[in-house]
């Protein structure tokens, strides 16, 4: 059996990923792109259950699947959703002094998500999730 192709160009998705983040975030580095992508994967997965966590992970790219599910504690206490406000201060709140993330941070990496998974798949995998989870990746801020 061949290596899957997901794997196969895991590197270029995702460096291909980081560039819609930065086209639409307004950003001017990869590394930028990293911080802000990486805060707002967290600042979902904190809100989810293991259970919810892994089956949304299951439909992200190997590299942002990675990222999504690195150090996680499922031990953590999970706040409670909250409203966009709140996801966007804890998006931003990563590396405070280095990121550059703006106020319509959740919106954009959304848009740049959505545009890297099939838009069945992605949709599959928010529908058996609590709807405020569906709400974090609108792309209406």
């Amino acid at each position: 059996m061949p290596m899957p192709m997901d794997y196969q160009h895991a590197s270029e998705d995702f460096e291909r990923f980081l560039a819609h983040v930065i086209a639409r975030a307004g950003l001017t580095t990869r590394n930028q792109a990293f911080t802000t992508v990486e805060g707002v994967l967290l600042t979902f997965r904190r809100r989810l259950s293991a259970r919810d966590g892994l089956r949304f992970a299951d439909v992200l790219p190997p590299v942002l699947r990675a990222i999504f599910v690195a150090d996680w504690d499922i031990e953590a206490p999970r706040p409670a959703f909250g409203a966009r406000a709140d996801w966007t201060r804890e998006a931003q709140s990563l590396r405070k002094d280095h990121n550059f993330s703006s106020e319509g941070v959740i919106a954009e990496v959304a848009a740049a998500l959505r545009q890297s998974i099939a838009p069945e798949r992605f949709e599959a995998a928010l529908a058996d999730l609590p709807e405020q989870a569906r709400a974090f990746w609108s792309v209406a801020p």
